[in-house]
């Protein structure tokens, strides 16, 4: 069994995740797509698109228009980051789009690669109403 959350690489990995966030949060599109494991088999998938390659994501990141990244503001709560040796990580988060008060999810797949903790795959999904 690996060793669970060494806290040199939860700190490593937590400081990946808040780049990314803060990416998101800025629509920094070249951060996003340098967070994102640069391969054909990365995956993310989102609340309305299934992207299947660092190309794929990245192309959906330069398509977004200003609104719809401003429709995206949210905050997270409950991350929760979780390290399994010295080079694989999970983060997941809960979060609430400022806009409408609606409530997400959002689970990430980090490996250590020599350039840097990368995505290596992703999932958005919002929770049901009601």
């Amino acid at each position: 069994m690996h060793e669970l959350n060494i806290p040199e690489i939860v700190a490593e990995v937590t400081a990946a995740f808040e780049r990314y966030d803060n990416g998101l949060a800025e629509n920094d599109v070249a951060v996003l797509n340098d967070s994102f494991w640069e391969h054909p088999l990365t995956l993310r998938y989102g609340v309305a698109e299934n992207l299947r390659s660092h190309a794929e994501i990245a192309g959906f990141r330069a398509a977004r228009t200003p609104a719809q990244h401003a429709a995206r503001a949210r905050v997270l709560e409950n991350t929760r980051i979780t390290t399994f040796g010295r080079d694989f990580a999970v983060a997941n988060t809960e979060y609430t789009l400022v806009a409408s008060g609606k409530k997400g999810r959002q689970s990430q797949a980090w490996v250590r690669m020599t350039e840097g903790w990368k995505v290596v795959a992703a999932h958005v999904s919002m929770l049901a109403e009601g």
